[in-house]
């Protein structure tokens, strides 16, 4: 049996470190680690996505996104012949978005986020993450390498922007009851990791291992919530 090529992309400002903890056997499985392009000037995420997905060169891969690389892969999704689309507290539309996106998107209020003095005084971890976590910002810091002041603005505003309205019923969402950056009152028909966090794909990594690869192998029968 051929092993199923499984591409994994990392959140917001993210490297592929956020998965260091994630093991799939090599036996059935060949994995691969994106990382963030810079964006070009006005560059539209559909075009970013097309441009992403020349990165996959395996075909019907299986595409595994966390947070915005969640929304990310769906985009990339257009452009290939995938196997599976999974995607990690993340959202599926922006249907699922809380009320402070929807604020944002109307009043336009994500353009004043001042990001010089977020990098500046090292809080970019609690921000992305949207998290309290001062004893473990230098953990997770390290995790964030993607430190461009475009490319921060941009991603911020194709997460608020986001207009898909329709989701993709193949795409399947694994998502934690304790994420505060995407409420799970919000997300609709998801696997539940109880007490996982927006930042689960690394503490909750023992529940990934223990079930992400009978999700990719369709062996698992999922409960959706």
């Amino acid at each position: 049996m051929s092993k199923i090529p499984v591409y994994f992309m990392p959140g917001l400002a993210a490297n592929p470190m956020i998965f260091e903890r994630i093991k799939l056997d090599d036996a059935l499985f060949d994995v691969y680690y994106l990382e963030w392009e810079l964006p070009k000037y006005k560059e539209v995420l559909e075009d970013y996505a097309k441009r992403m997905a020349l990165y996959v060169k395996k075909e019907n891969a299986v595409l595994i996104g966390v947070s915005f690389g969640g929304i990310l892969v769906q985009e990339m999704a257009k452009f290939l012949n995938v196997q599976k689309v999974i995607i990690i507290s993340s959202v599926k539309s922006k249907l699922e978005f809380p009320k402070r996106i929807h604020f944002a998107r109307k009043t336009l209020v994500y353009k004043l986020i001042p990001i010089r003095l977020i990098l500046s005084f090292g809080k970019l971890a609690q921000f992305v993450f949207g998290e309290k976590m001062s004893h473990r910002m230098q953990l997770y810091d390290t995790f964030l390498s993607v430190r461009d002041i475009y490319y921060l603005k941009w991603s911020i505003e194709k997460v608020v922007l986001w207009n898909r309205s329709r989701v993709d019923e193949r795409v399947i969402h694994i998502h934690g009851d304790k994420d505060n950056m995407f409420p799970i009152q919000n997300i609709r028909k998801c696997v539940v990791v109880e007490g996982g966090t927006h930042v689960m794909i690394y503490t909750k990594y023992r529940w990934f291992n223990a079930n992400l690869p009978a999700i990719i192998l369709d062996t698992k029968n999922l409960f959706y919530s």
